[in-house]
């Protein structure tokens, strides 16, 4: 294995990596955001009001995007496998 084929597998990894990632992701960033313009306009400072939604939310969005995160993780596994099997 030469350092381009190195790279093509890490910049795969990474690739998949940002797409399991990213649902999660957004959508905390989304409740976050939307909870901290409530907290602007109603004046509300409190720390914790934060946590209960967006723990919610995230764990709706594992539930509902499990099976694209483990299909784009067994596609990565595969391309590696397949790497590994051709040498």
């Amino acid at each position: 294995m030469n350092g381009l084929e190195v790279l093509e597998v890490a910049r795969d990894a990474i690739w998949t990596m940002v797409l399991v990632a990213a649902p999660v992701l957004l959508v905390g960033l989304i409740v976050g955001v939307a909870i901290s313009l409530v907290q602007a306009l109603t004046q509300i400072q409190e720390q914790t009001l934060v946590f209960v939604p967006k723990i919610l939310a995230v764990f709706l969005t594992l539930l509902i995007a499990l099976p694209f995160m483990a299909d784009a993780m067994h596609g990565q596994m595969m391309r590696i496998s397949s790497r590994i099997i051709g040498g």
